[in-house]
């Protein structure tokens, strides 16, 4: 039975019944669709084909049954603004974990999410923030150092990271997606809108929600974000760097800052306040002076956006070991047979890899 498959397709393009019938210029009606997504009809397999060419899927993928499904998903900031929009997030999420997942058994690997040792844990006082972020770095050997690349430092502990086209006050958002037996996948997904530093503290921002117990609402908000400032800008490290007390920070040291922490600008500001390197005075000069130049909401020099690369990887690893073909890993990648033999004979580009969508 197909219907399973082609809701969650239809949802992932966005489509309404209707928009799906004129998509397929009136082969069968929006209520044909309809039964056949509530299994009380199969297509012709000329209707399954126009459906997979309509939705951009294989015929297979509609043929196909999985166990998987999104038992829990928190947006921060801004809900979606509408049930269609969510509905289609929540699609992709659930299309590119089926896909990630599919390599990862392909290739005998675990992906199922395991908290670190002493977490979840309540948290509830920016004190105890900053100590889950010291204890985190000290359980994952991170040490007091910027983190260069924080996608690979999730997949690394098994934390599934999409980039995804969001609404542009949609910052990210982090599922949870559990298996038929039961098994729990975390994913994290950041806008690909938003420029690199602000994805970064996106990540570390839901990873505290993956590991922290903390209150409902805006108080929960300000608790993760400390603990997303603290691990990426380590009170040792800052104070070695800035020094325990300023009573100046001139614009150009604070972006030279921006670019060693990989935050921006005002979430270095934020942390000096915070640790009390400046005062509240300093701090709100400073940014009374990046609201007179218009910098509040979108800086000079944003940070090239991180990727996530290592499902791709794994597929480069299925293909190479003859664990699937050429065809297979193109649809997993979501690009043409040839431009993955382009990919294969070609290093990855720094500022456009070839990614699959939503991976």
């Amino acid at each position: 039975m197909i219907g399973s498959r082609l809701k969650l397709a239809r949802a992932a393009a966005g489509l309404s019944l209707r928009e799906l019938e004129a998509r397929l210029h009136s082969l069968v009606t929006a209520q044909a669709i309809g039964k056949y997504e509530r299994d009380e009809m199969m297509p012709s397999s000329t209707v399954l084909i126009a459906l997979a060419q309509a939705l951009g899927v294989a015929p297979d993928y509609l043929l196909k049954q999985s166990d998987l499904r999104v038992a829990q998903i928190e947006f921060r900031k801004k809900a979606l603004t509408s049930a269609k929009e969510e509905a289609s997030v929540r699609a992709r999420v659930l299309d590119s974990v089926e896909r990630y997942r599919e390599v990862e058994e392909l290739l005998a690997i675990n992906g199922t999410w395991a908290p670190p040792k002493g977490f979840p844990r309540p948290v509830t006082t920016a004190e105890h923030g900053d100590q889950a972020s010291s204890d985190l770095r000290q359980r994952w050997d991170l040490g007091v150092d910027p983190i260069p690349d924080l996608c690979a430092l999730l997949e690394e502990h098994q934390i599934k990271v999409q980039v995804l086209d969001l609404p542009e006050d949609v910052s990210g958002l982090h599922a949870e997606v559990t298996t038929g037996s039961k098994q729990s996948i975390r994913t994290v997904v950041v806008n690909a809108k938003h420029p690199g530093e602000r994805q970064r503290f996106t990540l570390a921002h839901e990873l505290g929600h993956l590991l922290l117990r903390v209150p409902e609402g805006k108080e929960g908000e300000k608790l993760c974000h400390r603990f997303a400032s603290a691990l990426l800008m380590p009170a040792p490290t800052v104070v070695r760097e800035i020094g325990a007390r300023r009573h100046a920070l001139p614009v150009r040291e604070l972006f030279r800052l921006k670019v060693l922490f990989g935050v921006s600008a005002q979430a270095v500001a934020y942390r000096c306040r915070d640790l009390g390197i400046i005062s509240e005075a300093l701090f709100k000069s400073i940014f009374r002076l990046f609201g007179k130049k218009n910098w509040r909401r979108l800086e000079p020099n944003p940070l090239t956006a991180e990727k996530p690369v290592r499902y791709e990887r794994l597929v480069m690893r299925a293909l190479a070991e003859n664990v699937i073909g050429e065809s297979r890993a193109a649809e997993l990648l979501g690009v043409s047979t040839w431009q993955l033999i382009e990919m294969l004979d070609s290093p990855p580009e720094e500022s456009s890899d070839a990614e699959p969508s939503g991976v």
